[in-house]
């Protein structure tokens, strides 16, 4: 038998590469929804149906999860930080989407249940030193999460855990680190890390320029998860019977300017481009890594694309995208 399966933000960038995942399986019919028109989907795809609507409307959950066998939730309201900083009531009321899918999926019998959390619910007082060891599953509690966003997340969380509790709907939670790749957010202003130094740095090298604006002082840590392998921890989670949350993230961590020097290397810049340190901007926590130990125990199995392979692939695409947007409207 098919299974119906939909896919809650589709047209953003995990919920995209989940979308082409899943259509690759003849037996899914896959259905694609989004708040932002088709046209702006990142991957809008011809093997998945495909639907603008709202679901922070109870309304429409309820007829979007009808006769659904699986939901995927990727839909969010969120950006790198120098989105969420700013603008962490938009964050918070994407509790809303959560809240009304689970419910509408309680209701309609929807057989399992995935919801995309973050790293940012973890406690604040583990990240403050740039040599984080690694943020264990246990190390969102007691809570202090990142305001906003991470408050959210954590609130969905435990929505997810007690629906499972109260009604045996059978939910799973991934704690995604820093996804980056391919066909997402480059621009604008909720693009992450990797993406805007890798168009900051694409934009040096075609505009023959010689320094690179980096936020903060360049030694804030993190780690950075290629989507092919959020992709596939994704799919060994929902084919699990874990239904605590689990990372889902690259426990090879780096700072800030050594993300700026890998880059440098892969456009091929020399001499290094002269760094503009803005104190003043959003740079978030000083030291985030993930702890790995649960995922290798129960699947022997770890994201593996090293961050060189991964910026290589992503620096590739925007460049390209770079190239082609330019031939209509310069960017800056």
């Amino acid at each position: 038998m098919k299974s119906k399966i939909l896919v809650a933000g589709a047209g953003g960038f995990i919920g995209g590469w989940m979308a082409a995942e899943l259509s690759k399986n003849p037996e899914n019919e896959v259905l694609c929804v989004d708040i932002k028109p088709i046209k702006d989907w990142y991957q809008a795809l011809n093997s998945t149906r495909n639907y603008q609507a709202d679901l922070s409307d109870s309304r429409v959950c309820g007829q979007f999860t009808f006769g659904v066998d699986i939901v995927y939730n990727f839909a969010a309201d969120m950006g790198g930080m120098g989105f969420i900083e700013k603008n962490k009531a938009l964050c918070m009321l994407s509790v809303l989407i959560n809240s009304n899918l689970l419910n509408s999926s309680h209701h309609n019998n929807v057989k399992k249940y995935f919801f995309a959390s973050s790293a940012c619910v973890y406690n604040l007082e583990v990240q403050k030193d740039p040599a984080n060891p690694g943020l264990k599953e246990s190390d969102a509690y007691p809570a202090d999460p990142e305001d906003g966003y991470g408050w959210e997340k954590l609130f969905s969380e435990r929505m997810c855990r007690h629906f499972y509790e109260d009604f045996g709907i059978e939910t799973r939670v991934a704690r995604f680190h820093n996804v980056y790749g391919p066909k997402g957010t480059w621009i604008g202003g909720r693009e992450k890390a990797p993406a805007a130094i890798c168009r900051k740095v694409a934009l040096s090298k075609i505009n023959n320029l010689n320094d690179i604006e980096i936020w903060g002082d360049g030694k804030q840590t993190r780690s950075f998860t290629f989507i092919e392998d959020a992709i596939k921890g994704v799919e060994l989670l929902m084919g699990s019977e874990i239904r605590e949350p689990l990372n889902i993230g690259s426990s090879e961590i780096v700072d800030v300017d050594t993300l700026v020097e890998k880059v440098e290397v892969i456009a091929g810049i020399s001499p290094k481009l002269i760094r503009k340190y803005d104190l003043n901007a959003p740079k978030g926590v000083r030291g985030r890594n993930s702890d790995n130990t649960k995922i290798r125990s129960l699947f022997n199995w770890e994201p593996k694309i090293s961050l060189n392979t991964g910026l290589e692939k992503t620096y590739d695409w925007i460049y390209n995208e770079i190239q082609e947007s330019m031939t209509a409207k310069p960017i800056s």
